[in-house]
């Protein structure tokens, strides 16, 4: 049994933000069972639905996972997480962020 490269990403995703297999799973709407092959055995292939819903869970993006790189996720991919996070706010919460974000704008 060898993990993948997804397990891998997964594996160490999981456990730098503290969480188990148990809270991964639940919170991306999957059994721990599925999460723990999806981890260590390289016979799954994930939908896109499960990809996204662990990604979000995560914080980096979909093709953070399919890339070969097993690195630490770029900043570009929690950039590309936080805006799809974004676009999925209410006008009110974006308006209330981009004020947020204004007040690290760095005057000249």
């Amino acid at each position: 049994m060898a993990a993948t490269r997804l397990g891998e990403k997964l594996n160490a995703l999981r456990k730098k933000q503290g969480l188990t297999l148990e809270k991964l799973a639940e919170a991306g709407g999957m059994s721990k069972s599925y999460l723990w092959e999806l981890e260590n055995k390289d016979s799954h292939r994930p939908s896109a639905e499960k990809l996204t819903a662990l990604a979000d869970v995560l914080g980096v993006t979909v093709a953070y996972f399919i890339e070969d790189d097993v690195r630490e996720p770029e900043e570009r991919h929690m950039d590309e997480n936080f805006y799809r996070n974004y676009l999925q706010l209410d006008p009110i919460a974006k308006e209330h962020l981009r004020r947020i974000l204004d007040t690290f704008k760095k005057e000249p």
